[in-house]
């Protein structure tokens, strides 16, 4: 799929056994070499057990001990993880670590930060972010439905939970099959009760999330709109990363331009061409453009990140245009690469580009949430040097670190590339022009509101986000009391989901795949 950065002309990474020059390696670096795993007897496969060590031993390289090429070369002295001064010398063949992802939960325990560094064993996260495609390319199923659900309780303190829809990706199976927020799911293969526990919610979790196989769904539409049942596939699609969008008319008859966003995929693919996501946000701008909007909503609180360009893409388009040419933000490495930048092609600063700017706006307002992560954040602290942004709903997750995309790679006896895994472990931090990062407790709100689950994209006498914003760009401050939202209750109530229940499934992160290409180069 895309370029393995831990590959040589040579081939003799880890054929067969490892090469005795690996364990010289580790044996020179203090750390005891083990006794080498027996080599597969077929020749094009490797055996479980020395893919595991081949991934614990390459990981911890790449991490801890050199730069870029495939922690081969112990001796360069440029490792990649952000803390990695933090990290003790350990042994990454040693029986406390069965596999690579105890090893990697092991580094990270050494900072107080790192609640963010993870392996993608099978490219899931990789095609979604680099493609815009909702498979991965390693493994023969991890497709998903496309869809977000919330637990809700049916009553104050019953045991009885509702589950309503918080997004569906409209190329998906279950957007394309008219699921979309606020629908009620009522049935789940057949069950229609549902309780506050881990056995019932967990096995909700695993028909609709974790499932390969077919899963079958009542759905009741909001509003008393009727009900339909439909069975979803999980089958590949192109990501529409922009849930809804609408121009609204405020009281002084300006234009208000709304849109949501569930995830940044890359704006282009690994071969440079445009991806859906680009295609779907040059239509929303497009059409804020001619309607002349004057403030923005950006709704981002179920959106965990993903590519840093997709971010810059909805900076400059949001940016006013004398910001072309001047500092976006900053990244800032490890001391060790910090001290080398002119020498291994990392990127300090990315500035606004030109063209930056195109809509005139009074403000930008951000709905923001505990899901709003990573480069979601980066998005709205970079524009705040130059734009008056306003944050509503609640604080952010708090994710000022990023990712490069470390594709490992080993060969079996016979010379055949084997994939093991993507390896994000966090290599930068980031800071807006103003020199604003750092926030790891997350970004605090301007205006706190509710997320009344049940309600569609949209709505604005309901959804409690977009009452206070609305509120604010008639009258020029946020309402101070709850008055109008009691007023305008449904039949069934406005929802909020069970506290800490809703933390979602796509935290993407914020990874720099133009970073990893420079990697590429360094080999």
């Amino acid at each position: 799929m895309y370029k393995k950065l831990f590959t040589t002309g040579t081939k003799a990474v880890l054929a067969g056994a490892f090469c005795a020059s690996v364990f010289m390696a580790c044996h020179k670096d203090n750390n005891p070499a083990p006794t080498p795993p027996s080599p597969d007897k077929d020749t094009t496969q490797l055996s479980a057990s020395l893919a595991e060590d081949s991934l614990k031993y390459l990981m911890y390289q790449i991490m801890q001990v050199t730069y870029g090429d495939g922690g081969r070369n112990v001796n360069a002295g440029l490792p990649t993880y952000f803390w990695y001064s933090s990290v003790p010398k350990l042994d990454p063949f040693s029986t406390s670590y069965p596999n690579a992802d105890t090893l990697l939960a092991v580094m990270k325990r050494y900072t107080p930060y790192d609640r963010y560094s993870f392996l993608d064993r099978n490219g899931t996260l990789t095609n979604k972010l680099m493609n815009g495609v909702s498979s991965g390319t390693f493994a023969a199923t991890t497709s998903d439905f496309g869809l977000e659900y919330a637990p809700v309780l049916a009553s104050q303190n019953s045991n009885t939970v509702r589950l309503f829809v918080l997004y569906a990706d409209k190329n998906s199976p279950a957007g394309k099959a008219g699921i979309d927020r606020g629908c009620e799911i009522i049935s789940v293969n057949g069950n229609t009760s549902f309780a506050n526990t881990n056995a019932s919610l967990g096995a909700v979790y695993n028909a609709i999330m974790a499932s390969t196989s077919t899963v079958t769904l009542g759905i009741k539409r909001p509003n008393n709109q009727g009900t339909f049942t439909t069975t979803l596939s999980p089958t590949p699609y192109n990501l529409n990363p922009v849930l809804f969008d609408t121009v609204y008319t405020a009281a002084n008859n300006t234009k208000v331009g709304y849109f949501g966003l569930y995830t940044f995929a890359s704006i282009f693919n690994e071969k440079g061409q445009p991806t859906f996501t680009k295609t779907a946000l040059d239509q929303v701008f497009a059409k804020f453009a001619s309607s002349g909007i004057k403030n923005l909503i950006v709704d981002l609180r179920y959106n965990g990140g993903g590519a840093t360009t997709t971010a810059e893409y909805l900076d400059s388009a949001i940016a006013p245009s004398s910001a072309a040419g001047k500092i976006m933000y900053t990244y800032k490495y490890n001391d060790k690469l910090m001290a080398q930048l002119s020498s291994v092609g990392l990127t300090e600063t990315v500035k606004f580009p030109a063209g930056t700017g195109g809509l005139t706006l009074d403000n930008v307002f951000f709905i923001t949430s505990d899901n709003t992560a990573s480069a979601s954040e980066l998005t709205l602290n970079n524009l705040k040097p130059y734009r008056k942004v306003l944050l509503v709903g609640s604080k952010t997750y708090g994710k000022p670190v990023g990712f490069i995309d470390f594709n490992i790679s080993a060969y079996t006896p016979g010379g055949t590339e084997k994939y093991l895994a993507d390896l994000y472990a966090i290599n930068f931090a980031t800071h807006n022009a103003n020199g604003v990062g750092d926030y790891y407790t997350g970004i605090d709100v301007d205006k706190s509101a509710y997320d009344y689950v049940n309600v569609p994209w949209g709505v604005t006498n309901q959804d409690d986000n977009l009452i206070k914003i609305m509120t604010y760009i008639n009258t020029g401050s946020f309402p101070a009391t709850r008055a109008a939202q009691v007023s305008t209750e449904t039949v069934d109530g406005l929802r909020t989901a069970i506290p800490n229940s809703k933390l979602l499934s796509n935290f993407n992160g914020m990874v720099d795949y133009r970073l990893s290409k420079e990697v590429q180069k360094l080999k």
